[in-house]
């Protein structure tokens, strides 16, 4: 028996298209920088669930256990025949949590990799029969039209992760914005959000002891040269990560490891040795600036939870 997943289209451009056109833009940029989003090809994806096992990223694990305290009490506050819509279609743990706790009418995965969000909609439709899944491939980081018919009365939005942290302030305010426009009044959205902790806590969890988040961050070099006309050689560059304490972010480049030239299609770009390619930004929040954030941006702090270290918090917010 098929398993039914309704796919739901949206215009974009074609994702070697986009990573083209990112990588000569950022490439050309001083400094050189790249856009997160360009991780999460299906290798990528599979690194991040990787990541997401070592022992020193706290931020799955927590958000986990602060999911699984706070299910009954989530599940309340949605409210009964909710649809589940996750920014981000993970195969972890998390929406599992949720889908027991809320029992919800519907589930929209959306993703930016094509071919993850498939495998991981599957999954789910072929873990929870009873369930009416749908799926989005799309980049939420952009205005997003969500299909009527997959949120029904009462969504809840499902953005964990901590994944708001990967927007500068002022794409972050962008990004809620966007999402205010595209939910109906009233709908809730459920949101991890990492906190500003001790530099040693946040900089293990970004340079684990296996290197898996390195290969991640090399992983988008990969890509250029696979998927994009290029020279270049992962194997020349470093991963490098680290809190810049006065931006309240964790950042993560990828370093020259010697003078180069790259090419990229019919152009050539010039790194000087321990020159960096910026490939990520993690912003890390206290409670009151999150909630002012999203203030800002027409959401309501209606609850909170954090786990008793305070490393992480999830905060269900209304739509407003």
């Amino acid at each position: 028996m098929a398993l039914a997943i309704r796919t739901h289209e949206q215009p974009q451009n074609l994702e070697q298209q986009a990573l083209r056109d990112e990588a000569l833009r950022g490439f050309a940029a001083s400094p050189k920088a790249m856009s997160p989003k360009f991780f999460y090809d299906h290798r990528g994806s599979q690194l991040f669930e990787l990541i997401c096992q070592q022992p020193e990223y706290y931020p799955t694990r927590t958000e986990e256990t602060i999911l699984r305290l706070a299910a009954d009490a989530i599940a309340e506050l949605a409210g009964r025949n909710a649809s589940l819509v996750e920014l981000g279609s993970g195969a972890s743990r998390k929406i599992r949590l949720l889908l027991e706790a809320l029992r919800p009418a519907r589930y929209l995965g959306i993703d930016i990799s094509r071919e993850f969000l498939d495998i991981c909609t599957r999954r789910l439709a072929a873990d929870y029969r009873w369930l009416d899944v749908h799926a989005l491939c799309a980049d939420f980081s952009q205005p997003l039209k969500l299909p009527a018919e997959a949120l029904g009365q009462r969504p809840l939005a499902f953005f964990p992760g901590s994944s708001i942290g990967n927007f500068d302030p002022i794409e972050a305010r962008a990004f809620l914005r966007n999402l205010h426009q595209a939910l109906p009044a009233g709908s809730g959205l459920l949101i991890g959000v990492d906190l500003v902790k001790n530099r040693q806590v946040l900089e293990r969890a970004y340079n684990d002891a296996a290197g898996v988040t390195a290969l991640f961050n090399l992983n988008l070099l990969e890509r250029i040269r696979t998927e994009l006309d290029s020279d270049i050689d992962p194997q020349r560059f470093e991963h490098r990560a680290f809190y810049n304490e006065q931006a309240s972010r964790i950042e993560m480049h990828l370093v020259s490891r010697e003078k180069q030239q790259v090419r990229i299609e019919d152009r050539v770009f010039d790194f000087a040795a321990g020159e960096t390619l910026h490939t990520e930004n993690s912003y890390k929040y206290t409670p009151g600036t999150f909630r002012a954030l999203a203030s800002e941006c027409g959401f309501a702090s209606v609850a909170m939870w954090r786990d008793p270290a305070q490393l992480f918090s999830v905060h269900f917010l209304r739509r407003e």
